[in-house]
């Protein structure tokens, strides 16, 4: 997903993985590692000040993550740069669901939401 503003230009890639070794699913633990990659395709650089989530598991739990930056850093991302980041998440069933946003400012402007497009959580071979 593409988001512009004033000239930024963020699109946000995601990939996820189920982490097998560290889920126990006779207790209801499992375990999702996703990385992201931030680019900015726009005229101006951009800060990522800080983080969104909304996580919400099949029985429609819903966990809520705010904070500042991303793995303890506020990427700074001049034209034509990119940041790539891994962290994870455990939910209560197999399958689940996130999405979030993140809050940007343009050097010297504007502050801007990028949107993180909605991504399915789930253990390989659960959905068809």
């Amino acid at each position: 997903m593409t988001t512009s503003t004033d000239s930024c230009e963020i699109s946000i890639e995601v990939a996820t993985d189920y982490v097998r070794e560290q889920s126990e699913p006779d207790i209801d633990r499992y375990v999702f590692a996703y990385t992201i990659t931030i680019a900015n395709h726009g005229a101006l650089p951009a800060r990522l000040l800080s983080r969104h989530w909304v996580i919400t598991d099949a029985n429609g739990k819903v966990q809520e993550v705010n904070g500042d930056g991303v793995v303890g850093e506020q990427p700074h991302l001049n034209p034509g740069e990119s940041f790539r980041y891994s962290s994870g998440a455990v939910l209560e069933t197999p399958v689940g669901a996130m999405q979030g946003r993140y809050f940007m400012q343009v050097d010297g402007g504007a502050d801007f939401y990028a949107p993180i497009p909605p991504f399915t959580l789930a253990v390989p071979g659960v959905l068809h």
